[in-house]
């Protein structure tokens, strides 16, 4: 059919076509240069098309990530982006010929944020992004995470994901079990921003950090006179302010029995009586509860009661601890790398191949809270912009068993001696006598062992 079209003519009805077929478009070289923008972007832009042809994209496009897809070859897709006022639904697509990336193409698909309002779940956990949705729900719920803040590639977390979505709309209690620092509290903040209470209050209340003697007027509140130094005109407990929302229970497996009691007539009945007072007050709250404690053993020794925990453990999620999912060890470290470098302000560029081994060996016993730490330590005790053994916490290169697979188990016992001797005499102020005693050694031995491991000059 088009055989006949010369080259000009040819270009002229495909430029034609994508300024009619697309509402806005536009493509970049590998250096963020404007190569082509559609008609309909520019005016949009209230730019001149020639004006804006081989300028850098960021010059003409407000928060453009082009030149990064451009450079990097990652796609973007349905990504929130603000331009001019309001938010625009945008995809970002690397360009490739013959294998080479040669730049990326971008195209807008939503305009306006209206229709979002129509979606499900799995599309509402995008609208974290928008500043000002996310600041509606912050100073309306309280809740603060989403789904986009459980950072994984781990596929048992991908469909612990999942189901988040899955269950978020039905209105029914869940318990996320977890040892500490594997994310829990995340997990519970984006069930309740998925659900049909987003945007009613998120409370979040601690079991364990709260006194006992304290915890039911904190719960269910007070009334004005019901102990000595009772605020005048009363307190609302965390129940009642969740009304209509969520109540996240964090350390259930902390609370007193009986307060476990208490808790179960409330979500048995939907009401909560505030000390002092003198008729029940209704609530409609769900709960989400969470604990790293072993409830089924607890429940065997009375520690814990049957009807609550099975009240609770409506949804049951177990979060895998870090050691459990060794596949996000390297994702999270790079991911927690460029997040601290960036708010302390300092350039780290990489990370030692021996550093990545001791993380792959580690145990975690504190999980991503832990690793997010010891990164923390590790880009404040590093002198360049590259993280070395030296640079992270002898807590960590202590453990023996990071060194499994690197030397023999002759090498590690020495290895092993030689860090034990190193901190008793740290611990001894280097007093080779008291450290000697400490390690159950003689006077000879101590002398033997610290010129056998280099340590004259401790």
């Amino acid at each position: 059919m088009f055989g006949g079209m010369d080259v000009l003519y040819k270009n002229n009805l495909l430029e034609t076509v994508i300024d009619c077929a697309y509402e806005w478009i536009v493509v970049v070289d590998t250096n963020g240069k404007i190569v082509y923008i559609n008609q309909n972007y520019c005016q949009f832009l209230e730019i001149e098309k020639e004006n804006a042809i081989g300028r850098h994209v960021t010059e003409v496009i407000e928060n453009s990530r082009m030149h990064i897809v451009a450079r990097s070859g990652k796609e973007e897709i349905a990504d929130l982006q603000y331009i001019k006022g309001n938010y625009m639904i945008a995809n970002r697509i690397p360009l490739y010929a013959n294998g080479t990336l040669f730049g990326a193409l971008g195209t807008v698909i939503f305009r306006d944020t209206k229709s979002w309002y129509r979606m499900n779940s799995h599309i509402k956990s995008l609208l974290p992004k928008l500043e000002t949705f996310l600041q509606d729900v912050t100073e309306n719920s309280g809740a603060k995470y989403t789904l986009q803040d459980i950072q994984t590639i781990a596929p048992v977390m991908q469909k612990l994901k999942e189901k988040v979505k899955s269950v978020a709309s039905a209105d029914i209690s869940v318990l996320i079990r977890g040892e500490s620092g594997t994310g829990k509290e995340l997990f519970a903040h984006s069930i309740h921003q998925l659900s049909p209470r987003s945007q009613q209050p998120f409370i979040k209340v601690n079991c364990g950090a709260i006194p006992e003697h304290l915890l039911e007027s904190e719960l269910f509140g007070y009334e004005e006179g019901a102990f000595t130094g009772a605020k005048k005109g009363g307190k609302k407990g965390k129940f009642p302010l969740a009304h209509g929302g969520t109540i996240f229970l964090d350390e259930i497996g902390d609370m007193p029995l009986n307060m476990q009691v208490k808790l179960l007539r409330v979500l048995q009945e939907k009401e909560v009586e505030p000390v002092g007072a003198l008729k029940a007050v209704p609530v409609d709250v769900r709960v989400i509860a969470a604990t790293n404690r072993p409830l089924e053993k607890m429940m065997e020794e009375k520690r814990f009661r049957e009807d609550l925990f099975y009240r609770i453990h409506v949804v049951p999620f177990r979060i895998p601890p870090l050691r459990e999912r060794p596949e996000d060890i390297p994702y999270l470290t790079d991911f927690f790398l460029k997040k601290i470098s960036r708010r302390v302000g300092k350039r780290i560029v990489m990370i030692d191949d021996e550093v990545r081994r001791v993380f792959e060996r580690y145990h975690w016993p504190g999980n991503l809270r832990e690793l997010e730490n010891v990164l923390e330590a590790a880009i404040h005790l590093t002198e360049g912009e590259r993280i070395t053994l030296d640079s992270l916490p002898k807590s960590l290169t202590g453990d023996p068993k990071v060194l499994i697979g690197q030397l023999s188990l002759k090498e590690i016992l020495e290895e092993t001696e030689k860090r034990i001797i190193e901190r008793t005499l740290e611990q001894c102020g280097q007093d080779k006598l008291e450290a000697a005693k400490s390690l159950g050694i003689s006077k000879s031995s101590i002398y033997e062992k610290i010129k056998k491991h280099r340590l004259e000059s401790s």
